[in-house]
């Protein structure tokens, strides 16, 4: 457990950082700032990845599955890239969700900031109840697998989904029976007080549930697929957290530009449908871990080079999202 408290320490120390001194002002992120903050955190993954081949070496942390410290730091890079590439389309959503409830862009930031702790509770929940059904279920590993080729297949034919309009949700609906939603803002404030002296939710606080719920559907799809890398615990959390730490920024650095990065849907299609028939195949095929970690990362740069090559000129504006 020293390892645990110590890494969730760390969490909640960077998170500190992020909003008390890094972003203790409100401020419209940048481009740039957003990429260096992405090269950061990309950084900061592979070298914990170091740590992971460190910690499995010694005695300080569960192995559970008898792991060597190569073949724990590939799971753990394997399982990073899996769940930053699954991001992409919760980051489009994201930035619907911040043009429909009319969030100025320097309050982004905080609402995303909260958004993470939430992010990580709820992460955390799923993991471990995902982990004990494995462990004391080993047929639920089918239905995972099952599950995450029906998401690859669906999202393969499912061509152009229809429009989320957020205001529409039953999150907001049922925000709006528990407390009054008003749309009047008072800087970076969640609630504020109405004429009558009533408190209301400001479309801050009510951006902040909607995302916190579209994260837990998110999940359900992004936590099956690392448990198909990997039942290890630890594995699982850190290469979650590290993704979810990374989000913000990348936010920022991709929310422009997404129209680009349109063929990228055909690599989380691979991947998904890969991990899913690991899953199915695990008794009678073993698939190597430098072989997983190269298919994933291979299918990321070829949907990343194509889009490139071939994407929409077009980016995302304000106006563009505004029609959702």
């Amino acid at each position: 457990m020293i390892v645990w408290t110590l890494f969730l320490l760390a969490v909640v120390f960077i998170l500190a950082l992020d909003l008390g001194v890094f972003n203790k002002t409100p401020h419209i992120i940048s481009t740039k700032e957003a990429s260096k903050w992405t090269l950061i955190w990309v950084t900061l993954s592979f070298l914990f990845s170091g740590v992971i081949y460190w910690l499995y070496t010694t005695d300080y942390i569960e192995n559970p599955d008898g792991l060597k410290p190569a073949v724990a730091s590939m799971k753990f890079i394997t399982g990073y890239l899996i769940e930053l590439s699954l991001s992409v389309d919760n980051i489009f959503v994201i930035a619907i969700i911040f043009a429909s409830f009319k969030i100025p862009q320097k309050y982004q930031h905080r609402v995303l900031f909260w958004g993470i702790l939430g992010a990580i509770v709820f992460r955390g929940l799923m993991i471990f109840f995902g982990v004990m059904l494995i462990n004391k279920f080993a047929w639920t590993t089918y239905i995972f697998g099952i599950f995450l080729i029906f998401t690859a297949v669906k999202m393969l034919f499912s061509g152009e989904e229809e429009d989320f309009h957020p205001k529409d949700s039953f999150v907001y609906k049922a925000l709006g029976k528990i407390i009054p939603i008003t749309s009047h803002m008072e800087h970076e404030k969640f609630f504020i007080l109405t004429e009558k002296g009533k408190k209301a939710a400001t479309p801050l606080f009510v951006a902040l549930i909607v995302i916190e719920v579209m994260d837990v559907l998110f999940a359900v799809d992004s936590v099956p697929a690392i448990l198909a890398i990997t039942k290890d615990p630890f594995l699982v959390f850190s290469s979650n957290i590290f993704a979810i730490l990374g989000l913000r920024s990348m936010y920022f650095f991709l929310a422009n530009m997404l129209a680009k990065f349109s063929y990228l849907e055909y690599s989380l299609v691979a991947i998904l449908a890969f991990v899913g028939l690991k899953m199915l195949l695990h008794d009678w095929i073993h698939v190597p871990e430098w072989a997983s970690l190269g298919f994933i990362a291979l299918s990321l740069l070829v949907g990343i080079l194509v889009s490139l090559k071939f994407g929409k000129e077009k980016v995302l504006t304000d106006s563009d999202l505004d029609q959702h």
